[in-house]
């Protein structure tokens, strides 16, 4: 049963909450020369389209929750007026784009707007600043946001769980409906001005995370990227959250998702393996994640900011007055400053209470330090940001109170909105700059605090100093900030743990100076030479490379509602269709078939691993038909093998991988010549077990020729932690023997050199061709990586001049995956059907004898 909470979202979120679909009468931007009726095919295109339109310019969607852009109404006229927001990152990141590159924003206004006014606005700023505003219905607007947006994912992520109602809303349906119903109206906006061939859209932070399931479903290989700008907790978190997979999936539709840092990556891919059973890898430098036939890359890289912009506040003069301003009023005193918003998550009160322990334990310090906390106005209003205010108030009192005077203050506290000029001001005059942040996606307060340290050439001549003169910063930064990692040279603390807070403070205002300039130096050189346009600029880099293939394989849906994703194969793989390879089975007459047994015939999820009736019938069906040679090939043991199919007397048996073969029942078992050494194994089981001991959930499977270790229910992480360790010790022991070590899915497993399901293939087929029959017809069906092996072998094989004419071959893999087969089936109920179809087309007729016995040595 599909999850209730996301079934027809897809297609009907827009009727949530009595919401109408979205008009399509927004004009589209026109980027070639005619009518916008002529240029239909290159703004849009079916989802099935393979034609890349190259008359289209290339354009950057960038899609956020807020447009970047100042609003308010002319007291005078009561029209709307619009301005950049010139501090907007939005804004800032077209610095990464070359100066012909076209920049088109979607998102909200800050401001509501009225709806018999929306028309002439969204023309207005589409054309005057290429905006597509998305205007929410005000009650939809205060549930996304404010709700599911705020109340829920912004505490989750920040890793705040609702354990009880006064810590946090408990997750609701309706504000997940709301969210999805508004993420569905951002696409629609996103759709009326795309040119999929050629337009690359990148998607900003967690208000957004299940848009690009829309954009997917509609336009199978659009451009897509995703950064998200706040933390991304823990599995053990985020595992909590209801809709967990449905947000995962609309983010693996995206093409590159970006972090801050790779703890928050490291968390998301292992929600990835976790919950959607998906593995990552490290392709070249860059890491991948295999969804579905498509490879959806991970980017970390920190955001950084526009050098240029604060340069140019530094260089008014409001700036140089105020820090003169500044100068007087803590001459002789040592300014420690702190610039955060007001929430529960940024660790103003813990802040407080370290400097509060710096002037109680280094009493030398009092009348000589001074905190200057800056307050940013709260983005929320609800009960935790009254609290925190309420705290924040009550501790610096105090220490106002206990440490200050008629001419000190210990805290200043300004809790106001502070121009740009005049926190610039601040960060130049600061000895020392404290984030203290419980958790926080990036904070880019420590990166602008060290530009306003280096200066400018007019805030030289401000503050009486030479060009040359030597430049120092020192900061304090939490552990748990997304710029920490970037900041070497940083004290970094645990914002926790108070004395260690206040010891750091005592250390950056004592240290030495030329250690302080060491610092600074090498800061600077960092977030200069990692500015937003840098940022941009390789992440858009990043989204191209993961891009170049969209073109180069086939592409459809798959899945209901926000379960949607695309699957991407080459183009020559397809379905195999029962009628096509029947009419080959009937005008053929040498027919050669190999089935690879768990995951083909019988699926890989069933606990019972014996043979169906129906699967025993079928073959017997195949068998019995002079003109088929049927193999079994697999990795189980001879055994189960000869257990389950002895009343399948025609049939052959290749077990563990082909180590061992039988033509028929009537026949002896063969063992491979290639590698009958197999002492090797004393050396193996004995560290195998090692790592059992000590991987809670594995197991060791013991075969006559080979080992497997299987972790399939241990611990995702450290299961496939182990794996690696595991497969590197034994090539490591074993490089001189006659063995291989190969992992698979959920396993590692040691066998005999040369030994392959490929080998078993290649024996059956020249056997057939020394012995007059040569083959006409091959049917191959297996859905591992082992069975890859015959695939190729296969196609190897049948390419000798010894085959005069080539066979119709028939390799096909179980599941939509990228393989060496041509074609698939879906699961092991479409092999059943097809081999029926097969075997109703067959002339059975009594055989007791085999066509011929392949064995080991005929083919040496």
């Amino acid at each position: 049963m599909v999850s209730r909470s996301y079934v027809n979202l897809l297609d009907l979120a827009g009727d949530l909450l009595g919401i109408p679909n979205t008009p399509r009468t927004l004009p589209r931007v026109m980027t070639v020369p005619g009518v916008i009726s002529d240029l239909d095919a290159c703004g849009r295109n079916d989802a099935d389209s393979d034609v890349s339109s190259s008359g289209c310019r290339e354009r950057r969607i960038i899609v956020a929750n807020m447009l970047p852009l100042q609003a308010k109404r002319d007291i005078d006229t009561g029209k709307w007026c619009f301005s950049w927001d010139e501090d907007s990152i939005l804004l800032q990141l077209k610095d990464g784009f070359s100066s012909e590159t076209e920049v088109i924003y979607v998102g909200s206004l800050k401001v509501e707007i009225d709806a018999n006014e929306q028309e002439e606005i969204a023309q207005k700023l589409l054309e005057d600043f290429n905006c597509v505003p998305t205007f929410l219905p005000h009650d939809l607007q205060k549930k996304f946001y404010l709700g599911f947006c705020k109340q829920q994912l912004w505490p989750l992520f920040h890793y705040m769980l609702p354990i009880c109602p006064d810590h946090g809303d408990r997750f609701d349906r309706v504000l997940w409906q709301a969210y999805v119903s508004a993420n569905k109206i951002f696409a629609d906006k996103v759709m009326e001005i795309i040119n999929p061939d050629e337009d690359f859209v990148w998607v900003h932070d967690y208000h957004l995370m299940v848009l690009p399931t829309f954009l997917r479903k509609r336009y199978n290989r659009v451009k897509l990227g995703f950064f998200l700008h706040s933390p991304f907790p823990s599995s053990e978190i985020y595992r909590t959250l209801p809709v967990r997979d449905e947000i995962l999936r609309g983010l693996l539709n995206s093409d590159l998702i970006g972090f801050h840092t790779f703890d928050y990556a490291r968390h998301f891919l292992s929600c990835c393996s976790r919950m959607l059973g998906l593995d990552y890898e490290s392709k070249r430098g860059h890491i991948g994640l295999d969804y579905f036939g498509r490879t959806i890359f991970i980017k970390i890289l920190p955001v950084g900011i526009h050098m240029g912009r604060l340069e140019s506040v530094l260089n008014l003069h409001s700036t140089s007055a105020k820090l003169k301003e500044i100068q007087e009023d803590f001459k002789g005193k040592k300014v420690i400053l702190g610039v955060d918003d007001m929430d529960i998550f940024k660790g103003i009160s813990l802040k407080l209470l370290a400097v509060e322990q710096l002037l109680e334990q280094n009493p030398d310090l009092q009348g000589k330090v001074v905190l200057v906390q800056i307050v940013n106005p709260a983005r929320g209003s609800g009960k935790d940001v009254q609290e925190a205010k309420k705290e924040t108030y009550s501790i610096v009192q105090r220490i106002n109170a206990t440490y200050g005077s008629t001419n000190y203050r210990p805290v200043v506290l300004i809790d106001r909105h502070v121009a740009r000029f005049e926190k610039s001001a601040y960060y130049a005059v600061a000895e020392c700059c404290i984030v203290n942040a419980v958790r926080d996606g990036m904070n880019l307060v420590p990166y602008k605090y060290i530009v306003c340290r280096q200066g400018t050439e007019q805030l030289d001549k401000t503050l009486g100093r030479t060009a040359d003169s030597p430049r120092s910063s020192m900061l304090v930064v939490s552990e748990f900030i997304g710029c920490s990692p970037s900041l070497s040279g940083a004290i970094r603390v645990n914002p926790w743990d108070i004395d260690a807070v206040a010891d750091a403070l005592n250390s950056a205002l004592t240290m030495n100076d030329s250690e302080k300039q060491l610092r600074h130096e090498k800061h600077y050189r960092y977030v200069s030479s990692h500015d937003v346009a840098y940022w941009a600029r390789s992440f858009m880099q990043d989204l191209e490379r993961a891009c170049k293939d969209h073109y180069t394989k086939r592409c459809w849906v798959i899945g209901l509602g926000l379960g949607v994703r695309v699957v991407s194969l080459s183009p020559g793989f397809r379905k195999l269709s029962i009628d096509h390879i029947v009419s080959a089975y009937k005008r053929t007459s040498r027919r050669a078939i190999f089935l690879d047994y768990d995951g083909t015939l019988v699926p890989q999820s069933s606990i019972s691993k014996i043979p169906s009736p129906e699967v025993i019938s079928v073959l017997n069906a195949l068998c019995n038909d002079a003109k088929n040679i049927v193999y079994i090939v697999s990795g189980r043991g001879r055994d189960s093998l000869c257990e389950w199919f002895i009343s399948c007397k025609m049939i052959g048996l290749a077990a563990e991988h082909g180590y061992f073969l039988r033509s028929n029942q009537d026949s002896e078992w063969e063992m491979s010549h290639l590698s009958a050494d197999l002492e090797w194994k004393k050396v193996v089981e004995p560290i195998m077990q090692s790592y059992t001991e000590a991987t809670d959930g594995s197991n060791i499977e013991i075969k006559e020729s080979a080992l497997v270790w299987h972790h399939r229910d241990a611990d995702p992480d450290f299961g496939s932690c182990q794996a690696k360790e595991l497969l590197s010790h034994l090539e490591s022991v074993l490089t001189n023997e006659p063995a291989v070590v190969k992992r698979g899915q959920h396993i590692v497993e040691v066998m005999p050199q040369g030994i392959s399901k490929g080998q078993v293939a290649e024996k059956v087929l020249t056997n057939m061709v020394n012995g007059g029959n040569s083959p006409d017809f091959v049917l191959c069906i297996g859905d591992d990586i082992s069975d890859e092996d015959m695939f190729e072998s296969i196609s190897r094989t049948v390419s000798c001049p010894s085959f005069q004419v080539a066979p119709d071959i028939f390799a096909c893999t179980v599941g939509r995956k990228p393989s060496k087969a041509k074609y698939y089936l879906d699961d092991s109920a479409d092999v059943i059907k097809l081999l029926q179809g097969l075997g109703s087309s067959s002339n059975p007729k009594p055989r007791h004898l085999p066509h011929f016995q392949v064995s080991f040595e005929s083919t040496v």
